[in-house]
């Protein structure tokens, strides 16, 4: 009797179609969402490590040399003092590129 009972619950669940319409909905909408957020994180990604790059290539691009002359008068003088600035390795604004494989690098 009752694995009757659970059969029959097992042939009802099997053969109830309500809701399957709003199931197959959700996961076409649930898939499009990700792939939609997989995609807008990537650029968000990109758009960071280009501004990152922007500022470290500002700040590299600071003119450090330093110059003032010496001076000299009837009770006394003093030499001047310099220093020069060499560039850098990383200097360069494209420095960082994205590898490639994504188009844009």
């Amino acid at each position: 009797m009752r694995e009757t009972a659970v059969n029959n619950l097992v042939q009802k669940l099997w053969s109830d179609e309500t809701g399957f319409l709003l199931a197959t909905e959700l996961v076409l909408i649930s898939t499009i969402l990700v792939i939609g957020m997989v995609v807008g994180l990537a650029e968000v990604q990109h758009a960071v490590v280009q501004e990152l790059e922007d500022v470290a290539s500002a700040f590299g691009s600071v003119n450090q040399t330093y110059r003032y002359s010496g001076m000299e008068s009837p009770k006394g003088s003093g030499r001047g003092s310099g220093f020069g600035d060499h560039r850098d390795a990383c200097d360069s604004q494209w420095d960082i590129v994205c590898a490639s494989g994504n188009g844009r690098g």
